[in-house]
């Protein structure tokens, strides 16, 4: 059998014998051998257990062990009174044995409390109030009329007092170990019941013996049943972990029973003020009045207890509440707030940074290796800026510099002191990475608030992204151009609903002939105030505020249509393909594959005959980009890098972008016709796509000179005004024809 299983076993057996125990006759010897034998067995038991578990605690278990056993001995003398001399004496030599197995029994239990709890103060407490309250109502009714009997001897008198005063102290270490942080095991809840067995029999015995006529053996089944759940406990496995400390548990979590438990036990003493009895007795009152002042002290006690940690833990959620949980460094909410009280002593200044490119960091190496990376670069800033200067999480990637140094000088310097320090390689889960930063710095200048600081700071940084500077001081100028940005980008959401947006197409042409064999598409905004706006005025705008992706949605979804339709009408003088630029938000929408493939789907136009550009910084990053046009490459769409060679690693995104084409930047067309490095440039960009067996398009041919050199050099496809300007429907049939030269074409390969 199992060694889990005897435990219960144990318990019913023994409840089925302390049944049986009532069927024998009262005061016979067989009854009292049963009564001994559950004793003795239950003894044995708790020593065979403790070779059995090997408990951690294993004095304590002796200890109950031998408590049980004293009573034992007890029993057997006192039996050997009864009916082998005939006497029933009391107090007699058994009292002694069953009077030192209290001690072993309470040595046990303060065994069971967890060490290593010295702070928990506010257990220790409780006890004592339920301990010295209860033992108010054992005064009153058990211990003074006890006490009080001068007809029997002092000696008497001190035995019968001692029980139940061992009793208030078997009731305070019963409340301890409750109270305390404990594990409750299964063993360990049997101990507390075995306990609070053992004191029922306890008082009911002397309550009885007190006041009633009856036999106190109507309570054996109490003393009974303690010795079985006190083996039980021992024969219990987790009686291994019996007495340890439950880390799960808080000393601070307060039950409803355990609070009304303390509300009775503190109003005990005024309660038994009541009773009629007791107002002549001039003992009582004095006993009344002690055990109430003390009463008085311990809930004191425990209310400035609670108070201290009301407020530690009011203290700690405040910390909680006003700092990041992976930096630990303040967050938004603390670092207003300690803005708010520095613009009352001076006049600081914010640096407002976000870094650059973290969102790939997170797409390629996971976020934990972010969250690493944020922890570097609070710690770096942390000990950049130095003490005395606030460094704050605001929030993703963006950290706040709170300045107090007098003067602009000053702030100019922590901020030179963070860029320079952002330049060193951050250790992040085993990489080594290299971050940037745009940061916006500003001044509390025109008497500005904590908000409008930040909200220059944030104009301030953003202005610095876009222009790749360090950092860049707010300026008046910034709300200007902020305000009309928020004004283009409402315009930017009614010209979507109203129709205003146009598309025109450049022709891609073949070297030397000038056939247009691509084109590329083109947006206009025909803004009904303002006439023709920009693009690089409004897609700008619409990249920062989001309407890009649907923007670029409908410029797809057109161009497809029209693609189709040329296809249709033109027969084979319509253009091969088509192209259509994508930005890098609508490459990090999650819809934009989807989206491209129901455009192709609804307009019938083969995806073989779509071209998408992007250029290198919106795939810089990589992450979902990288993965995008991965994707649109397995429907058949091809891949146009545009404006080669101008943005960064160009010649390392050949190895991680799937490229089909590179557009050679137009600032390497502008001077081809002239001797040195833009010609160099210019030969060795077409030797790499060749190389690579990639098609090369030159931007921007303005002139026929141009076009001669582009093709002497062996580029094949051009674009430029030079061949024709951006319109709704390009001449495909007249286009524009050379004399041919001799070499191949690569037309069919855009």
């Amino acid at each position: 059998m199992r060694h889990g299983r005897w435990w219960w076993l144990w318990l019913a057996a023994g409840a089925l014998v302390t049944g049986c125990y009532f069927l024998l006759p009262a005061d016979s010897l067989a009854r009292n051998l049963t009564y001994n034998a559950v004793g003795l067995v239950s003894g044995l038991l708790i020593l065979s257990a403790v070779r059995l578990h090997r408990p951690e605690r294993r004095a304590m278990w002796y200890w109950f062990a031998g408590g049980q056993l004293l009573w034992v001995v007890g029993d057997v003398i006192f039996e050997y009174y009864q009916y082998v001399l005939l006497q029933e004496p009391y107090p007699s030599p058994a009292d002694a044995f069953y009077l030192s197995a209290y001690p072993m029994l309470l040595t046990g239990l303060i065994l069971l409390v967890p060490r290593g709890r010295g702070q928990d103060q506010a257990a220790l407490v409780d006890a004592a109030t339920v301990a010295v309250g209860v033992g108010l109502v054992f005064w009153i009714f058990v211990i003074e009329p006890v006490a009080a009997d001068v007809t029997v001897s002092a000696f008497e008198r001190i035995i019968s007092v001692a029980y139940p005063a061992v009793d208030v102290l078997l009731l305070a270490l019963l409340a301890r170990v409750s109270f305390s942080g404990a594990d409750r095991t299964p063993s360990t809840r049997l101990l507390l019941t075995a306990v609070a067995l053992l004191l029922t029999g306890d008082v009911g015995f002397s309550v009885v013996s007190l006041y009633a006529d009856a036999n106190g053996s109507i309570f054996d089944g109490a003393f009974l049943m303690s010795y079985v759940f006190w083996a039980a406990a021992a024969l219990h496995p987790s009686m291994r972990s019996a007495g340890t400390v439950n880390t799960s548990r808080t000393a601070a979590r307060i039950g409803t029973p355990r609070v009304v438990l303390l509300v009775i036990s503190s109003l005990l003493g005024p309660a038994l003020l009541l009773v009629p009895a007791i107002g002549g007795n001039v003992l009582d009152r004095a006993v009344i009045a002690i055990g109430a002042i003390m009463l008085f002290l311990l809930v004191l006690r425990r209310m400035s207890g609670f108070v201290r940690q009301v407020q530690r833990q009011a203290g700690q959620l405040e910390d909680l509440a006003m700092s990041d949980d992976l930096t630990g460094l303040a967050n938004r909410r603390r670092f207003e707030q300690v803005l708010g009280i520095e613009l009352t002593r001076g006049r600081p200044h914010v640096a407002l940074l976000d870094l650059d490119g973290f969102k790939s960091v997170n797409d390629q190496l996971g976020h934990p290796v972010g969250d690493e990376l944020l922890v570097a670069v609070a710690d770096r800033l942390r000990a950049t800026v130095g003490v005395g200067t606030m460094v704050a999480r605001m929030g993703g990637d963006e950290f706040a510099v709170l300045i107090t140094e007098p003067g602009p000088g000053a702030a100019r310097d922590v901020v030179r002191r963070i860029t320079t320090a952002l330049h060193e390689p951050l250790h992040s889960g085993g990489h080594e990475l290299l971050v940037s930063a745009g940061i916006g710095l500003t001044d509390s200048a025109g008497d500005a608030g904590a908000m409008e600081m930040l909200r220059r700071a944030d104009l301030a940084m953003y202005a610095a992204k876009d222009s790749r500077e360090p950092f860049r001081w707010y300026v008046p100028d910034l709300d200007r151009r902020a305000g009309e940005e928020a004004q283009l980008g409402a315009e930017l959401r009614a010209a979507l609903d109203t129709g205003q947006f146009r598309l025109v197409y450049q022709p891609i042409v073949e070297l030397p002939h000038g056939r247009i064999v691509a084109v590329e598409t083109l947006v206009r905004w025909d803004h009904p105030e303002h006439g023709e706006v920009p693009p690089t005025e409004f897609i700008p705008v619409a990249e920062r505020n989001g309407l890009i992706v649907e923007l670029g949605a409908w410029i797809l979804r057109e161009a497809c249509r029209q693609a189709a339709r040329w296809r249709a009408e033109l027969g084979p003088d319509a253009p091969e393909r088509i192209s259509v630029n994508a930005s890098a938000r609508q490459l990090a929408h999650r819809g934009f594959v989807p989206m491209v493939a129901a455009a192709l789907r609804d307009s019938g136009l083969p995806a073989t005959r779509l071209t998408v550009e992007v250029t290198e910084t919106a795939v810089f990053e990589g992450g979902q980009a990288i993965e995008a046009l991965h994707e649109l490459r397995a429907l058949g769409v091809r891949i146009a890098l545009d404006d080669f060679g101008t943005g960064h690693s160009s010649l390392g995104l050949l190895q991680t972008v799937p490229v089909d084409v590179l557009k050679v930047d137009k600032s390497f067309v502008d001077n081809i016709t002239m001797a040195g490095r833009h010609a160099v440039i210019a030969t060795a960009l077409i030797q790499v796509a060749n190389g690579l067996g990639l098609t090369a398009v030159a931007e921007g041919v303005e002139t026929s000179e141009q076009a001669a050199e582009l093709e002497r050099l062996g580029y094949r496809l051009a674009q430029g005004y030079h061949f024709g300007r951006p319109a709704a429907e390009p001449d495909f049939r007249g286009a524009r024809r050379a004399d041919p030269v001799p070499g191949p074409t690569t037309a069919g390969a855009l």
